[in-house]
């Protein structure tokens, strides 16, 4: 286990392995529960990396699972008192989807479908500030600069330069269309977006209207893997309220299925690019309207 690693990829290694010794051992999450007086939904949170594991935790973990090797105990309470590292983020205070950027910061890889908006990590400053003040009502001009900041600030590690972060997002046509913040906005945003299309680890497509009913009609979805953590996923799906995190191996394959049919269908990235190209002249043309009336 790599000694920087994020501490969110600890939580979720951790939990990982203490749901292999759980299932080793025969017990149900139920059964765990009951035996140590906490609820399932705690053992469930643990084991999917979603709540932080204390030393504690394990060691009483560990006694039920029947774990003697010092040493292993040991690694696992080492692992839990890494795992409640704070990460950048928290200096920004409550941030409504801290979770996701914990996940974001350690993937080696991200592939998204976006329908509505071109996702965060490509977006220019004042796209981004258009999209905060017109999505989220009526924020404070503290909290929209916070959540400004906080986007921007995730865009590092899209950029790293030791690790560049593998980023593919196919786009519906309608985000190329949909005018936030304005025409000069827009155009400035989809001249950027070409630009980004163009580095050697970001790959962007977008899927044109005429592809018609495809597998992403049910809207955004992500996925991201870890190069720190092999064979694990996980599936974000952005809901207004309350994010969700599918990690199933199923879900994962499934939801990888369904981005394999959308990357398919999508234009390739040098039509792709033309299609961005075209759309900003058309916008250009709507800002000189606009200037001239």
């Amino acid at each position: 286990m790599a000694a920087k690693q994020n501490p969110t990829i600890r939580r979720i290694t951790l939990g990982a392995e203490l749901r292999r010794l759980r299932r080793a051992c025969g017990l149900t999450g139920v059964q765990v529960a009951d035996q140590l007086l906490i609820s399932q939904p705690k053992i469930s949170l643990m084991e999917t990396g979603r709540r932080t594991i204390s030393p504690r935790d394990v060691r009483d973990l560990c006694r039920l699972y029947g774990v003697t090797d010092r040493q292993v105990v040991d690694a696992l309470m080492r692992m839990a008192r890494e795992s409640g590292r704070r990460g950048w983020w928290v200096a920004y205070g409550e941030v409504p989807y801290a979770v996701y950027i914990g996940l974001e910061t350690e993937a080696s890889s991200i592939r998204s479908y976006e329908p509505l908006l071109i996702p965060g990590l490509f977006q220019t400053p004042a796209y981004a500030a258009a999209v905060v003040s017109e999505t989220i009502p009526r924020p404070t001009p503290a909290e929209a600069s916070t959540r400004l900041e906080v986007r921007m600030r995730r865009q590092h590690r899209a950029h790293h330069p030791a690790r560049p972060l593998r980023l593919w997002v196919v786009l519906d046509e309608s985000v190329l269309r949909r005018v936030v913040g304005g025409p000069d906005t827009l155009r400035e945003q989809l001249e950027h977006l070409n630009h980004l299309g163009a580095q050697p680890h970001i790959t962007v497509q977008v899927l044109p209207y005429d592809a018609g009913a495809h597998p992403g009609v049910s809207g955004q979805f992500s996925l991201l893997h870890f190069s720190g953590a092999p064979g694990t996923g996980t599936v974000y799906l952005e809901r207004l309220t309350s994010d969700l995190y599918l990690e199933k191996r199923a879900d994962v394959q499934r939801y990888g299925v369904m981005y394999d049919h959308l990357q398919a269908q999508a234009l390739s990235p040098e039509d792709t690019a033309h299609l961005i190209t075209d759309t900003i002249k058309v916008h250009a043309g709507r800002s000189a309207a606009y200037s001239s009336a």
